[in-house]
């Protein structure tokens, strides 16, 4: 059976809060525009970007193999930067087996990608909203797989493609050339998902697997790569957030019963609880950049992929940091607050002393 497709290697790096678009908008070069943000396959209107990312054409890679590679820059309001890398592929099961295998985690590729975004990043860095000093990245592979048909000229049908070719998917979204065991390909293929009879989607932790018409395969790509952003966002939070109690309880220690020093806890609690509303801020947009909430295909394909990715598991420590850091907020200012009771109680109980004896002395 001959195969023809594409793959793709997405390469995501967080540079910074935030974009403003209108000042990115001018500075990226021409022929960009934002992406498309409605969605087809009946899909509620209302499910669409707020503010689509931009594409941004650029220069082709030149691998240290000698090997050139398609790339384009995709800019998301909230400072995540893609790079999108594009291979196409013609061949056998076993090419696309040995294709994937290839570029999945290739340590050849990264640097370039990196390279190239370093070199847009230098025409558009007056855009970026307090920029990172180290950027965080995710990584992942799509294997955009064309219709095909069978000697009758019929398409084959995302079942008979799962049903046949199931072992194969799971060594593609693994990378493994070897065959996998029963158990970890049954695990697998539980991220499988069809609209028409005609199409497939099978989402993996490393990589997905997309049959479909290259018009509606866009369009879940583009949905993969959301959740594969969320993902890097909420990395980056729960790491942040991470230190930021580090360093409160490092603080706290240092003071313990350091009378004087309960005086300086109101600021600090002020600047951790504003960092924990600009967090929650931050975070609320990431998860308003588009909503699912219908159990339309899209909105199945962005569960799943969230949850391959464990997206719902970054959200939820991010959560209980912020809920730690609003405890410690409250904590800090209740020791304020009892230091000062005291301070305030010593200093009536003096005055009240300096009446007695005021008044003794004057009998």
């Amino acid at each position: 059976m001959l195969l023809s497709g594409c793959i793709r290697i997405f390469h995501f790096y967080d540079v910074g809060e935030a974009f403003a678009l209108e000042k990115l908008q001018a500075l990226v070069g021409p022929g960009s525009g934002p992406a498309q943000s409605d969605f087809p396959r009946r899909t509620p209107e209302y499910v669409r970007f707020e503010n689509p990312p931009i594409v941004e054409p650029s220069e082709p890679l030149t691998l240290p193999s000698g090997e050139k590679v398609v790339c384009s820059i995709k800019y998301y309001e909230y400072a995540i930067v893609e790079a999108q890398l594009e291979v196409p592929f013609r061949g056998s099961w076993d090419d696309l087996l040995a294709q994937t295998a290839r570029w999945m985690d290739a340590p050849d590729i990264e640097p370039e990608t990196r390279a190239a975004v370093n070199r847009h990043l230098r025409k558009t860095s007056a855009a970026i909203i307090r920029p990172r000093e180290e950027w965080f990245q995710e990584s992942y592979l799509v294997v955009d797989l064309l219709p095909i048909k069978n000697a009758q000229g019929a398409l084959l049908t995302g079942d008979e493609i799962l049903s046949t070719y199931g072992e194969r998917i799971g060594q593609l979204l693994r990378g493994e050339q070897a065959p996998l065991s029963r158990g970890s390909n049954e695990r697998l293929l539980q991220g499988t998902l069809s609209y028409y009879t005609t199409d497939l989607l099978v989402i993996g932790f490393n990589a997905a697997l997309v049959y479909d018409r290259p018009e509606e395969a866009v369009r879940t790509i583009q949905i993969l790569e959301y959740a594969r952003v969320q993902l890097l966002e909420f990395r980056y939070y729960d790491n942040f957030m991470t230190r930021v109690l580090a360093d409160v309880y490092n603080s706290l220690d240092q003071k313990h019963n350091v009378f004087l020093s309960r005086w300086r806890l109101p600021g600090e609690a002020n600047r951790l609880n504003t960092i924990r509303l600009d967090v929650m801020d931050l975070t609320e947009r990431i998860d308003n950049a588009i909503k699912f909430v219908s159990d339309s295909f899209y909105a199945l394909a962005y569960r799943t992929a969230a949850n391959r990715a464990g997206v719902p598991e970054y959200r939820n420590l991010v959560e209980k940091k912020l809920d730690t850091a609003g405890e410690l907020y409250n904590f800090m200012m209740a020791q304020f607050n009892e230091t000062r009771l005291f301070v305030l109680e010593a200093a009536i109980t003096i005055l009240c002393l300096l009446d007695v004896l005021l008044l003794l002395r004057g009998r």
